[in-house]
């Protein structure tokens, strides 16, 4: 039937609103039954709903607006309940099981009614079935079954048509009577195949065939299948069970068959059935991937990279930590993300895909941190190394020095008393290569000289010689 979900699947290009639409397809949806849209769509114009298994019009009625609607390839056996559509000036009804022409009569209330499409009903079939609809739709002045309707051909038709009336009311009554009789023998058939059914299911053992005792002789009986593994004996019964299933679809299509409503339905849950099926034996036939195997029975952990996602791994030795970089898609939900560190190996689960990776040193797991990029979406994971202290705005923490810390310590020393240079120039007959050019001269100063006097122009044994520039 139709739901709303469907209406709305329908409308994007309506921004899903449904109130609103004007135009709306819901062809090849298997509908049975035209509901609900004269409710939920009274804006629409265009409506399309061919290909589909409705069997009669109904709830259009209240579709004002409605200007085209087309109903070709469904199960409509009478043309009724459309008086409402006021607006309607195109209406499609090819291949339907229209038999009684009569009830086109109901379109003369459609006053707006430009062209109508019957080709491929019963009714087309009927002895002056043109005549008929072209005296009785006198609005109809465009087409009919996609032929331009003349006007001599609609004056010569109002001339004959009581002549053509009274054929059309006779073929009318012989197809119904057909009809009838179709419809019986349609409503045996299904009994007939629930009875089938049923049995089937109250006995589920039994196939429909009858074994002898010459059976019992045969070197591998029944009761031989006890030697078989499971897994054999289900292959078997499955192959077994596909082989019944192609000669029962093999016999339904090649069994004759009426152009009725009832044999479209049949065939559409005939259709229905084998899709079930062929799900059902392809869900038994597929193998479950055995999981991706991690760490060996030896406990030896493996390199994995099933996600097959890019990543570095960089030691940094100024933090002392081990930082693992992992591509993770940038709009990945990180719920969908999943990362174990270990002592010696870290493992990220995206969307259920392991990534694991041997590290190259020991880390402390409690202390390691995850976090992803917002700009690249990638994610980092931090691992600090064990008997390491790392450096950090607080206190550092201090760690178990083991024999390996202890002779890098001393190694560390004496690499620093080799680098260091000390001279003492006391002790050595060379000079002081460091102290060669010194900033400020100082002369020595002797004991017990006296100053010297500088002579002034007061001084009576003073002589100025020109010549001699003045001190400073």
């Amino acid at each position: 039937s139709v739901t709303e979900d469907l209406i709305r699947r329908n409308a994007e290009h309506n921004d899903c609103v449904i109130f609103s639409l004007e135009e709306l397809s819901l062809h090849q949806q298997e509908i049975e039954k035209l509901e609900h849209i004269d409710k939920w769509c009274r804006d629409l114009k265009i409506l399309y709903l061919q290909n589909n298994l409705i069997g009669k019009i109904e709830n259009v009625s209240k579709l004002k607006k409605l200007e085209y609607l087309n109903l070709a390839l469904n199960n409509i056996e009478k043309i009724e309940n459309l008086e409402g559509c006021e607006g309607l000036t195109k209406l499609d009804l090819t291949v339907n099981f229209i038999g009684e022409l009569s009830s086109i009569k109901t379109l003369q209330c459609n006053i707006q009614l430009k062209e109508l499409f019957l080709m491929g009903n019963p009714c087309a079939d009927f002895e002056g079935y043109r005549q008929f609809v072209v005296a009785t739709l006198q609005q109809l002045k465009k087409w009919l079954d996609g032929k331009e309707i003349e006007r001599s051909e609609r004056i010569q038709a109002l001339q004959n048509y009581p002549v053509v009336e009274q054929q059309i009311r006779q073929q009318e009554k012989a197809y119904c009577l057909r009809r009838a009789k179709d419809k019986e023998e349609a409503q045996r058939k299904l009994e007939e195949e629930q009875e089938n059914e049923d049995k089937k299911r109250s006995n589920p053992g039994f196939d429909g065939r009858w074994y002898t005792d010459i059976d019992a002789t045969l070197p591998f009986s029944f009761e031989s299948k006890d030697h078989l593994p499971a897994s054999e004996i289900g292959k078997e019964e499955c192959n077994k069970t596909e082989l019944d299933e192609s000669e029962e679809d093999l016999a339904f299509w090649n069994k004759p068959s009426l152009f009725t409503p009832e044999s479209r339905l049949e065939t559409l849950r005939h259709m229905e059935k084998q899709r079930k099926n062929q799900e059902k034996f392809s869900e038994n036939k597929k193998k479950v991937k055995p999981p991706r195997t991690l760490i060996t029975e030896d406990g030896r952990v493996l390199n994995v990279n099933e996600p097959k996602l890019d990543f570095s791994l960089k030691d940094d030795e100024k933090h002392n930590q081990i930082i693992l970089d992992l591509a993770v898609y940038r709009y990945m939900d990180t719920s969908l993300i999943d990362v174990d560190v270990q002592t010696t190996y870290v493992r990220v689960t995206v969307k259920g895909k392991p990534f694991q990776l041997v590290l190259p040193a020991e880390v402390k797991p409690d202390s390691s941190s995850a976090r992803r990029s917002q700009t690249t979406g990638h994610l980092v994971v931090c691992m600090p190394k064990v008997g390491e202290v790392i450096t950090s705005g607080r206190k550092a923490a201090k760690s178990v020095k083991t024999t390996s810390d202890i002779i890098k310590e001393q190694t560390n020393k004496r690499s620093k008393q080799i680098e260091k240079l000390e001279v003492d120039p006391s002790k050595h007959s060379f000079p002081d290569v460091a102290n060669i050019v010194q900033e400020k001269k100082h002369t020595p100063r002797r004991v017990g000289s006296e100053p010297k006097r500088i002579p002034s122009d007061d001084d009576p044994d003073f002589e100025d010689n020109p010549d001699v520039p003045p001190l400073i």
